[in-house]
């Protein structure tokens, strides 16, 4: 039955920009806080109060849609977008509609080893709303996040999976931190995104109805919420009954979405052009003052680590995932590191222990630690396996491999003495290995070296463990 459909995913990402101060008033824009201590008149729209554009913001903005390909508009507006909810207390929020300040922008990503080009609409500048807190008692607002500037980054319909989702949200977050316009902290919301979703059967030129699920802050989530979502909406479509434009939300703990309120369509906003504010005009040669401002962006990077390092296209691409990951690669690689070892290392080790941190986490090693792990491998000091142990023992420590090593007593076995010992005992218990090997049957030449590896705890050698059965067979 899924085999059948097409998804069709389109994207709203928000991202809190990192200004000192909101968007419109010079409340902070610090994260936490006691509830209501970060607003003022202005931020809280009280009557009378007149908002000021933070010139910052529209910097930020415009760099975000250069690093993303985007078209700038040189002349725009912002306007009042109208809906009543209680975490937005003016009963309209200030955002951009038919002049969004970025444009006609797209980012190629990599997913497994294919890359893809995904559209990007328009980036628009608008203020962040309150945050509705509910408990036993009832419901409560903290208008802190109140007026917190925003860009929605809002991509054209091009995604088709979740892993392409992940990619493209990767991607974006890897983007904006290689610019320094947001923190992009996911477990702050600082980057969290909508999912617009419908599903068609292949072949199908028409969208389906799509949802919307709000406010997604982690990938796993994100992940779970897209498969969930197209399978419910499958099972509607095959059973005959109708799918509603509605807003739903993620429900981790049910896992599964849940309705919250049909969704509207842009004219239901009204919207108008706010009569508080001037037009924003970005001329030549401010826009040429941000562009030079940019720092190194991951393309950049990954170009680098190709044609210098040569690092495959797929491989470089996994080592500017996130800015943590390649910082710590340029250190390991200044302090001396071999880069396919290194390279090797941080996409199965660093990566997956970050993994285990959370969305935000950091390399919790030292550029020094890793470089003499990657060339105590090279040297063939250590083999793979006892770097894998090296590195969940060392990491978030400042304790040096070498040091570890000899503290666990990890020291591969090198002895072909010992290990030709072991290996006599295992053929003498499991003569079957042998058999089958000379029956044909290659499978059993892994099946020897899984059980040396086993015996030695990891410590044996695998090319010695290989040439030593071979030479076992010989003899039988």
């Amino acid at each position: 039955m899924r085999e059948a459909y097409e998804v069709v995913i389109g994207l709203e990402v928000h991202v809190e920009l990192k200004t000192a101060t909101k968007i419109f008033c010079n409340c902070t824009t610090e994260f936490g806080g006691e509830p209501n201590t970060h607003c003022c008149p202005v931020c809280i729209g009280l009557p009378g109060t007149l908002p000021v554009l933070n010139e910052k913001v529209v910097e930020y903005a415009v760099k975000a849609g250069v690093a993303t390909n985007c078209e700038i508009t040189t002349h725009g507006k912002q306007d009042r977008k109208n809906y009543f909810y209680p975490d937005s207390p003016k009963a309209y929020q200030i955002s951009q509609y038919d002049l969004p300040l970025c444009h006609d922008g797209y980012l190629d990503v990599t997913v497994g080893e294919h890359e893809k080009r995904i559209g990007i609409t328009r980036i628009h500048i608008e203020e962040d709303a309150g945050k509705l807190i509910h408990d036993e008692k009832g419901s409560y607002i903290d208008y802190n996040r109140c007026g917190v500037p925003l860009i929605e980054i809002v991509s054209e319909p091009d995604l088709r999976s979740a892993d392409e989702v992940k990619a493209y949200l990767t991607k974006l977050r890897s983007i904006l931190l290689f610019a320094d316009v947001s923190d992009c902290k996911m477990n702050e919301g600082s980057f969290r995104c909508d999912v617009n979703l419908s599903v068609r059967k292949h072949g199908e030129l028409a969208y389906g109805t799509r949802t919307e699920m709000k406010n997604l802050n982690s990938y796993a989530f994100i992940m779970k919420a897209i498969e969930h979502e197209t399978m419910r909406q499958i099972k509607l479509v095959e059973s005959g009954e109708k799918i509603i434009q509605e807003t739903r939300r993620w429900d981790q703990a049910k896992g599964k979405s849940v309705s919250m309120r049909t969704k509207e369509d842009a004219h239901d906003y009204r919207y108008f052009p706010d009569p508080d504010l001037m037009p924003i005009v970005v001329d030549k040669k401010m826009l040429e003052g941000f562009i030079s401002e940019l720092p190194e962006l991951p393309d950049d990077r990954k170009k680098i680590y190709m044609e210098q390092l040569g690092l495959t296209a797929y491989v470089a691409e996994q080592m500017v995932n996130t800015k943590q990951i390649a910082d710590f690669f340029d250190r390991c690689i200044k302090e001396g590191a071999q880069a396919d070892m290194l390279s090797k290392l941080v996409m199965n080790e660093v990566i997956r222990l970050m993994n285990k941190e959370g969305d935000d986490a950091d390399v919790l090693m030292s550029a020094h630690q890793m470089t003499s792990l990657v060339n105590l491998i090279v040297t063939d000091e250590i083999n793979y396996t006892i770097a894998k142990k090296v590195f969940d023992g060392i990491w978030g420590t400042d304790q040096l491999p070498a040091d570890y090593i000899k503290e666990q007593d990890l020291a591969p076995i090198k002895d072909q003495a010992v290990l030709s010992k072991i290996a006599d005992d295992i053929l003498l218990k499991q003569p079957k290995i042998v058999e089958d090997y000379l029956a044909g049957k290659e499978k059993a030449v892994q099946a020897f070296i899984g059980q040396m590896m086993r015996m030695t705890k990891g410590k044996a050698d695998p090319d010695m463990v290989q040439a030593l059965f071979f030479e076992k067979v010989k003899k039988a």
